[in-house]
């Protein structure tokens, strides 16, 4: 990428990001809304800003094609789901984290009580938002709930993180691993994918493309995320570092050794880019998103 076209790249980042940002805080219950306890708690973490990967990438795919549709609703929902489980992770009977995005996680601040029903908060009411904005297209919504819902049920979100808790019991395995990443975190980012491609004009054969390239981008960046525990400092990740190895966590890192997981990051990345190249449409950001993805530092 030249120096031009990463200006241009970096840009087009922050424009969408500041677009999800001002979502947020447009279409959120305010902090007064009663309970404010819970709204406050919920609007804390919503709005501990982030990289935004996920409603960027789905940005990235709505923008690939023609559509009608706004994609700011499907972008909040996805953020609020996206939030609730990290508010739930961080809970002491799960990861036990007290810093998330550079500050106190939502229990530290709020309690665990509280932290607790706004993560439930923030689940339903992302369900709620796409039902709500998308109901003068009923095939639409209905698709962008079932790839939401199914991202973040018992199978996919939900049991990652429970083989990601019974995996720091036992010895770590490829294909134990392999599940953890493909449904913990792959899922909810190729959700993002497919719920941007759903908002345009596209094929509908187009959205078994985007689940292609979705699991491609999940596995890769959670491959990243684990080399990332293993070697960066918390300040710039701005959440604890060594939490892997400290919680006997399955990571790419322990299983294959750091190079070997950079390149099983890298090989998941093209794989997605080449796919990416095939659907056509207006795909260079979202090539230049896969790339710079594979190559972050937080």
């Amino acid at each position: 990428m030249s120096s031009t076209e990463l200006m241009d790249f970096k840009t087009t980042y922050q424009q969408y990001q500041q677009k999800v940002e001002n979502a947020i805080d447009a279409i959120m219950p305010a902090a007064d809304t009663r309970p404010a306890s819970v709204h406050k708690a919920m609007r804390y973490s919503l709005q501990a800003g982030g990289k935004r990967i996920r409603p960027v990438l789905l940005q990235a795919a709505h923008a690939m094609f023609p559509s009608r549709h706004d994609p700011m609703p499907a972008c909040v929902a996805l953020e609020c789901l996206h939030t609730y489980s990290l508010i739930h992770d961080d809970l002491p009977c799960m990861d036990d984290s007290d810093l998330r995005r550079g500050r106190p996680t939502c229990h530290m601040e709020f309690g665990e009580d509280i932290a607790l029903l706004a993560g439930d908060a923030l689940l339903t009411w992302a369900l709620w938002l796409l039902a709500e904005k998308y109901q003068h297209d009923p095939a639409t919504a209905v698709g962008l709930v079932r790839d939401l819902g199914d991202a973040s049920g018992s199978e996919k979100l939900i049991g990652g993180q429970v083989e990601d808790l019974q995996a720091e019991k036992e010895e770590p395995n490829a294909e134990r691993l392999d599940f953890i990443h493909r449904n913990k975190t792959g899922a909810l980012i190729t959700s993002s994918l497919t719920m941007g491609i759903r908002l345009t004009d596209a094929p509908a054969e187009t959205v078994e493309v985007m689940r292609e390239i979705g699991y491609h981008v999940g596995m890769a960046f959670q491959i990243v995320d684990d080399i990332l525990d293993a070697t960066a400092d918390a300040e710039t990740l701005g959440k604890p570092v060594g939490a892997d190895v400290e919680n006997n966590k399955s990571t790419y890192p322990a299983l294959y050794g750091l190079e070997a997981s950079r390149a099983k990051a890298h090989e998941h990345s093209e794989a997605a880019i080449k796919a990416c190249e095939g659907l056509g449409g207006n795909n260079a950001f979202l090539i230049s998103l896969i790339r710079e993805m594979e190559k972050r530092v937080n």
